[in-house]
């Protein structure tokens, strides 16, 4: 039994499991970790780890028999609850090693500061090496001189100074009553609190971060065990082959997948620009396609996105539109799958209907009675699981 489960797809968080169960009578069927051999691979953590946990028991998954967690690209909506995930369930992840390196650095704090900083340090640094440039020539020159210019002019200044004995510190007044008291910490803890992000796309990351901290102190980027993987080189998680391909995304090394058990192949193509050759070969003879159907392009032109934001959208290394994906079905797809499912759409710049009629217009060249069931993963539930 193969079956595929959308949790959330989405600029909110992209997440779905690939679940292959041998049938129990298979003499080959391998001895593993889970009681009921079934291999389960998630396939991006772009929601919490709360949430994933919560959509999965949703669909009836336990997620303590995940196996692994496979990363198609950094970009926050699919990694947002990777570390916590991963270090909780205490599994392998696998990326490309470029996604890997894009993603440490994500999650490494990085200490910025102000140019007047910058140039109070510069300062302090070169009146130190100036000072010692001077100390080591007048003793290259002799001790007579040393001393002659130490006598002269005071002291070198050493290498090293000393700073000067602080005075004892005043002593402090007694404290004064505060007639209204805790109004202090109440100002303290509303100066302090962060003011909450207006993003809506953050919603989920805010809670990840919660969750990161509420852990003991670590490396954030600590994982239990990674795995490298290259795009165009098959390899196996348990019983479920995986071949990883390239795709045209503003990322790092962005990849999709195909996944193939008992001869059944589930594809996964979300965030490209367009679809290059070496992706449209990649989803022919599937069983299942999860496609990327984003925005429609009138709505996004409309709409509330800055224009830069919808220069990158509407590139080659940006989101496929409803028409892009909709000329695809038409013109190149070979009409294979039992399943097709519409994914990443926009919350913004799209519509479900919007999607769904562009598909099924471009579908009407391949009928088909048992093939192109048409379905759209939604961002805030988890999608009936596919069953083959």
């Amino acid at each position: 039994m193969v079956r595929f489960t959308v949790l959330a797809s989405g600029s909110k968080g992209n997440s779905s499991i690939v679940t292959h169960c041998p049938d129990s009578t298979d003499p080959d069927a391998k001895t593993r970790g889970n009681s009921d051999n079934c291999t389960r691979i998630l396939v991006d953590a772009g929601l919490s780890c709360r949430e994933l946990f919560r959509r999965m028991r949703l669909v009836g998954e336990d997620p303590a028999t995940l196996d692994a967690i496979v990363i198609t690209h950094e970009h926050q909506d699919h990694i947002n609850g990777l570390a916590v995930t991963a270090r909780k369930l205490g599994i392998p992840v696998y990326f490309t090693e470029a996604t890997h390196r894009a993603w440490v650095r994500q999650m490494t704090p990085q200490r910025r500061i102000t140019y007047a900083e910058w140039a109070a340090q510069y300062r302090q640094q070169r009146e130190k090496a100036e000072a010692r440039a001077q100390f080591e020539s007048r003793l290259a020159a002799g001790p007579d001189v040393a001393l002659s210019a130490a006598l002269t002019h005071g002291p070198h200044p050493s290498p090293n100074p000393l700073p000067d004995p602080e005075p004892d510190p005043a002593p402090e007044p007694d404290p004064v009553p505060d007639p209204n008291p805790g109004s202090i910490q109440a100002a303290s803890d509303t100066l302090c609190s962060p003011d909450p992000d207006p993003e809506a796309t953050t919603e989920l990351a805010a809670e990840a971060l919660a969750e990161a901290a509420a852990e003991p102190a670590r490396n954030p980027a600590e994982l239990p065990k990674v795995h490298y993987f290259r795009p165009g080189e098959p390899f196996q998680i348990g019983d479920v082959s995986v071949s990883p391909f390239t795709i045209p995304h503003d990322a790092a090394d962005p990849v999709g997948f195909v996944f193939t058990a008992e001869g059944v192949r589930l594809a996964v193509a979300t965030d490209l620009g367009y679809m290059p050759p070496n992706v449209q070969a990649q989803l022919r003879r599937c069983d299942l396609i999860m496609l990327e159907s984003n925005h429609d392009l009138e709505m996004l032109r409309d709409g509330p996105y800055p224009w830069s934001v919808k220069q990158r959208v509407l590139s080659r290394v940006g989101h496929l539109s409803n028409a892009a994906t909709a000329q695809f079905l038409e013109d190149t797809y070979d009409g294979a799958a039992t399943y097709l499912i519409l994914a990443h759409l926009s919350e913004s710049n799209n519509h479900p209907e919007l999607a769904r009629i562009a598909a099924q217009q471009a579908l009407v060249s391949k009928p088909s009675l048992l093939a192109n069931r048409l379905y759209l993963a939604p961002q805030h539930e988890p999608l009936t699981p596919v069953h083959f």
